[in-house]
């Protein structure tokens, strides 16, 4: 059986700045982006005398780098949220394609903190239970 194509709808302004997002962070995560800024911080430097360390001169590097660092929070956002979106889905893909496991898990990211809380407890107890099962002289270990 073939599975169903998944066709795309036209992009949306949200969709082009996805895009234009995730483009832009994996270019300024780059060794060239980091290279580049370093060359600013140094011209900023070497004009220091030029400009007598004055204010002015520490106000242009303080500025430009608020604003860079204000502009970079919300395109990282974005792409985290898109790749966090995205592992959900390839998660919940493959819970559902696994015969043994347990559908409810699927988008248990939407759950309280008090549910995520519960689910937690519950698996802990399951680790619990098979470490025991594991130690030397136990009816699990021996089964081995």
């Amino acid at each position: 059986m073939k599975p169903p194509t998944i066709e795309a709808p036209e992009l949306t302004v949200h969709g082009h700045f996805g895009r234009f997002a995730a483009a832009v962070s994996g270019w300024l995560g780059s060794t060239w982006a980091f290279a580049g800024a370093g060359l600013v911080v140094v011209a900023w430097i070497a004009t220091g005398p030029l400009f007598h360390f004055s204010n002015n001169w520490a106000m242009v590097i303080s500025t430009g780098t608020s604003i860079a660092t204000f502009l970079m929070v919300f395109l990282i956002q974005n792409t985290q949220n898109r790749d966090a979106r995205a592992i959900h889905l390839k998660l919940n893909e493959l819970i559902r394609a696994m015969d043994k496991a347990r559908n409810q898990l699927i988008d248990i990211e939407k759950l309280s903190d008090l549910e995520l809380d519960e689910m937690q407890s519950t698996y802990e107890k399951i680790k619990t239970s098979w470490t025991e099962r594991q130690k030397p002289g136990s009816r699990g270990a021996q089964e081995k």
